[in-house]
């Protein structure tokens, strides 16, 4: 995926670079923990505004690997373009009450596995 890389400076001055995998894995975090803090049927007010920005995120990432200019290897394109795939159309039944989000997060959680570099991710 290719996010934009953020600048930002500390109180010291000192200047921070993210790398994109940071940025990446810092906004699947926030929306994993949406979805983790809000009922997993999708009930109230605050279950559908994460699983909203589920949507959101997972068809930000389609729109970046389906882009000619994005680097990752064509089997990884097709995987997480599956994955977001299934994601929108889960989150779409969760909004409609035909499902709850538990799987949502437990896609998101491998994809954080994947970018921290850990095994069976």
């Amino acid at each position: 995926m290719n996010a934009v890389t953020p600048l930002s400076t500390t109180g010291y001055g000192e200047a921070i670079i993210r790398t994109e995998r940071s940025a990446e894995y810092d906004v699947i975090s926030r929306v994993t923990r949406l979805l983790r803090q809000a009922d997993r049927e999708g009930r109230s007010a605050e279950a559908i505004m994460a699983v909203h920005k589920n949507n959101e995120l997972w068809t930000l990432f389609a729109t970046d690997l389906a882009d000619p200019g994005n680097r990752l290897p064509d089997d990884v394109k097709s995987g997480l373009l599956s994955l977001a795939a299934f994601s929108i159309r889960h989150g779409h039944k969760v909004l409609s009450g035909e499902a709850g989000s538990d799987i949502l997060i437990d896609i998101n959680m491998s994809v954080l596995k994947g970018l921290r570099g850990e095994q069976n991710a």
